[in-house]
């Protein structure tokens, strides 16, 4: 039998049984709470665009990201002529987000900006409640379940109902208390980023020891091209000058070991597959969607043969090295291991087969690498699905060491990735660490 629930009269505020239940908080006791209300003070600086005028609009992301510029534009792009100005500091909430937890504070960069209705803002009363105390209780698990309570309409357009957010009472411990929550809270935070700055330092670690170790003159991602370019016969295959960066050809006959173009290193698989002929119910399949560029593979999905998806036209053994052609610069490359061994995958991929000359592991980094992301950026055709053909794929250029240095190289960047992936999980950890710290002090 369920349990009953007894709700005060005097907290009633609406009838609905979802909110009714979903808004009651098993908060510390310790605390006094109080109405959202009675700390803020709505934002009713309203203005009047002016279309001469450049204005910063500004967007509060979900999941309690932050808030950030949307785009600054001149008034008479603006259909919405009456905004509000915001100040630095104040409160924020999307309307039609707020119950996936888009809440946050101005930063000092987007005082002055402007927002619509949908987003309300609101000075904070900091002799009662410091601003990140306040937002750290809207970041729990428990305030986004009251915000979904509380939101109204249809499933993509529900908008939460700001009498009852204000009327929803949150613990207010003394300000001396809610500092050393904040403080304690700080102190995991900035431990996490500290460890993700170390991540992206050994990230971009990665490409300077790969252009050390190929002797490759590293290049400036947004060069300005200008004036006559040079490159030598022997490296052009087409002449039409939009086919290619020359930057690209140019440094990467710098290095001192021997360019070869994959097509020519490289056998290309073509084993096909037909549900037709296929004598199983089921199959394992491999979409573009599947691979990610540190952990591989992540899911693949079992699928009945009679629903197999029209790309689903190619086997893979152990040993294969797939390239996402469709946007190859999402990374999509990964080498299958015994795991994936018969599987079926997407023909958005193209297929390397091994061989004893060749490290794998080494072509893969070399294709993320600038130089390799570049060349298969200049190759790609379309617009709406930009994707490299196979004939083009094989002009990739790529200098080969002898295949021990391969090794070196790709081991090398394993242990920089492994170290990578440790200092992002031990970040995460102490983020998670941080919230479950502050939701205990809050809630019983």
């Amino acid at each position: 039998m369920a349990e009953l629930v007894k709700i005060p009269l005097t907290n009633l505020i609406n009838w609905s049984v979802r909110f009714l239940l979903e808004s009651s908080f098993n908060y510390n006791p310790d605390f006094e709470l109080v109405h959202i209300d009675s700390l803020l003070k709505k934002n009713n600086n309203r203005i009047q665009i002016e279309n001469d005028v450049l204005y910063k609009r500004i967007t509060v992301k979900s999941k309690n990201n932050g808030v950030i510029l949307r785009d600054e534009v001149k008034g008479e792009q603006i259909g919405t002529k009456n905004q509000f100005k915001v100040k630095s500091g104040q409160f924020i909430l999307s309307k039609i987000d707020a119950r996936n937890g888009a809440f946050g504070i101005i930063p000092t960069e987007l005082d002055g900006a402007i927002v619509t209705n949908d987003f309300p803002t609101y000075d904070i009363n900091k002799k009662l409640v410091i601003p990140d105390f306040f937002l750290l209780i809207t970041t729990t698990k428990e305030f986004i379940k009251f915000a979904q309570s509380c939101s109204v309409g249809t499933t993509n357009r529900q908008r939460i109902d700001m009498e009852m957010f204000l009327m929803q009472q949150i613990p207010l411990p003394t300000l001396t208390e809610q500092n050393r929550i904040v403080s304690q809270y700080g102190q995991k935070i900035k431990l996490a980023q500290q460890q993700q700055e170390e991540a992206d330092i050994v990230g971009n670690g990665i490409e300077e020891y790969l252009m050390n170790r190929l002797s490759l003159k590293k290049l400036e991602f947004k060069e300005n091209i200008k004036g006559l370019q040079l490159i030598s016969f022997k490296n052009i295959d087409r002449w039409d000058i939009l086919a290619k960066d020359m930057r690209i050809l140019n440094g990467l006959a710098t290095s001192t070991f021997q360019l070869r173009k994959l097509g020519d290193v490289f056998s290309f698989a073509n084993r096909s597959w037909n549900k037709k002929d296929y004598d199983k119910e089921t199959f394992r399949y491999i979409e573009l969607g599947a691979i990610d560029t540190i952990e591989g593979i992540t899911e693949v999905k079992e699928l009945n043969v009679k629903k197999a998806p029209s790309r689903a036209t190619q086997q893979v053994v152990e040993g294969d090295f797939l390239i996402g052609t469709t946007r190859p610069y999402l990374k999509r490359f990964v080498i299958i291991d015994s795991n994936y061994d018969g599987d079926i995958c997407s023909s958005g991929f193209a297929i390397l087969e091994p061989n004893q000359k060749t490290e794998l592991a080494y072509l893969k980094e070399f294709l993320m690498s600038y130089y390799g992301l570049e060349q298969l950026k200049n190759r790609m055709t379309g617009a709406t699905y930009p994707a490299i053909t196979s004939s083009e794929l094989k002009e990739i250029l790529v200098p080969f060491p002898p295949k021990f240095i391969q090794t070196e190289i790709a081991s090398e960047i394993k242990k920089m990735r492994d170290k990578i992936r440790e200092l992002q999980n031990k970040a995460q950890l102490n983020k998670g660490e941080a919230l479950k710290q502050f939701e205990q002090e809050i809630f019983n």
